[in-house]
């Protein structure tokens, strides 16, 4: 069998920044044990999987070792492949998902995801967290990730993490951030026990980070960079119980997968 495959830079307007992500059309689903090799075959922080149904995709997200909830610069990534080579007119695609309809609307050369908002609240941090982290964070918060607040660009930028020690957490990733000097605010995005020791562009981080900044800063729109090797790039509005989460994105690669 030969799987159509797509490799696609996700929250960067230049090839090899941004957080790259395999897209992979199917016809029907594929048993999950399959999926899930190809995912860990790709080695890449997602591996995307969508397939029509009606006037929507249904659209999944693997990580090499886990199928996850919600993934954003895949879901960009899935959303660029449908319009720039499968041939999609439509200027908003809906994906259904396992967090439910999501949406990307189509805005020029950027693509403005529709997300659940995600808002950190208050939390005793375990004392390995800060231990693992290093630094001085100014606060620690927690949603689905924890988010560890420092004061500078230049601490989050410094940052060299014990890895093994955050996989021990009792939550599914860490996000830390700090008010950006050239944009409203930066971040990193650590994720090593599901297979992510530091993800390049991570949508589903805005999730936390664009209500917790937005209540910070007393604005809607946002700037936003993610201080990865790589960087990423997104334009963010906080919009109640939704966020949007814009970016662009540059084909790498175009081939097949054979199984």
């Amino acid at each position: 069998m030969r799987l159509p495959f797509y490799q696609v830079d996700a929250f960067t307007d230049r090839l090899f920044g941004g957080n790259p992500a395999a897209v992979c059309p199917l016809e029907s689903w594929l048993p999950d044990a399959i999926l899930q090799n190809i995912a860990a075959e790709n080695n890449l922080a997602e591996t995307a999987y969508f397939l029509s149904a009606g006037d929507a995709y249904q659209l999944r997200w693997f990580t090499p070792t886990v199928e996850v909830d919600l993934c954003g610069h895949a879901t960009l990534a899935s959303a660029f492949v449908l319009w720039r080579k499968l041939g999609e007119h439509r200027p908003q695609i809906d994906f259904d998902t396992r967090s439910g309809r999501i949406s990307v609307r189509l805005k020029g050369d950027w693509m403005e995801l529709d997300f659940p908002s995600r808002p950190p609240e208050s939390c005793q941090p375990p004392a390995q967290l800060r231990k693992a982290l290093g630094g001085a964070p100014e606060a620690v918060l927690a949603a689905r990730d924890y988010l560890v607040v420092y004061g500078s660009e230049e601490e989050v930028r410094a940052l060299k993490p014990d890895l093994e020690g955050l996989k021990q957490l009792d939550r599914f990733a860490v996000i830390v951030t700090a008010p950006g000097r050239e944009c409203d605010f930066v971040s990193r995005f650590f994720a090593p026990a599901q297979g992510i020791d530091e993800d390049p562009a991570t949508g589903s981080a805005h999730c936390t980070l664009t209500p917790y900044w937005s209540q910070r800063l007393a604005k809607k729109r946002m700037h936003a960079k993610q201080l990865s090797q790589r960087g990423g790039e997104m334009v963010v509005e906080d919009r109640g119980s939704r966020v949007g989460i814009a970016g662009q994105a540059v084909l790498y690669l175009e081939g097949f997968v054979e199984i």
